[in-house]
């Protein structure tokens, strides 16, 4: 008879995701997951495969809650450049406060630490930003067509430069104790917006 799991996987991915969030991939090691998740390794092993396995699928999550709320905030129907300009004040006034700025964004943390040198990691990189910089365009191209902004702006390149700028703001803002610096640089940018 088989045996059942003595624990939640989808509680125990969560609490991977919480812990590579903060630690990173190489200083986060084995032991230290099973202690945190209260999982036998066997266990840990056998539910999630191995710790590069176990960060994929906790990127792979965070993804997923970060992608959801973005569309829809910048998908909602009527004007859109109010949403965008959100957006991106609230990716600035992440990267200031005191918690997130010590934990970034994990999908930066992976550029940083892991996609110079992992395909994997890589490729999920490339597809948060790519899903990032397709909800801006589409949002700044409804913007252009409600009359928000201007005919002669590129909605494809102020997309390229808002999603540069984000992932910008969240490398600042970890490393500098100066919330002045990422909300300033917000503010320049939207100011193209206009």
């Amino acid at each position: 008879m088989a045996r059942t799991k003595e624990f939640d996987p989808d509680a125990a991915l969560q609490s991977a995701l919480e812990l590579f969030w903060r630690q990173g991939y190489e200083a986060t090691s084995m032991s230290d997951l099973v202690a945190h998740l209260g999982i036998g390794r066997a266990s840990l092993y056998a539910t999630f495969g191995s710790k590069h396995e176990l960060y994929l699928k906790a990127l792979d999550r965070y993804q997923q809650n970060c992608d959801a709320p973005l569309l829809r905030e910048l998908s909602q129907p009527g004007p859109a450049l109010p949403a965008v300009r959100a957006v991106v004040r609230r990716f600035a006034s992440e990267a200031a406060t005191e918690e997130r700025r010590l934990s970034g964004c994990l999908v930066t943390n992976t550029a940083a630490e892991l996609a110079p040198h992992d395909p994997a990691a890589a490729r999920r990189v490339q597809h948060s930003w790519d899903q990032l910089e397709t909800l801006l365009h589409s949002a700044l191209l409804r913007a252009q067509a409600q009359g928000e902004l201007a005919a002669d702006r590129d909605p494809q390149t102020l997309a390229r430069l808002l999603l540069v700028l984000m992932q910008g703001l969240r490398v600042v803002g970890k490393a500098s104790p100066d919330p002045a610096r990422v909300r300033d640089a917000a503010e320049q940018a939207l100011a193209l917006l206009d």
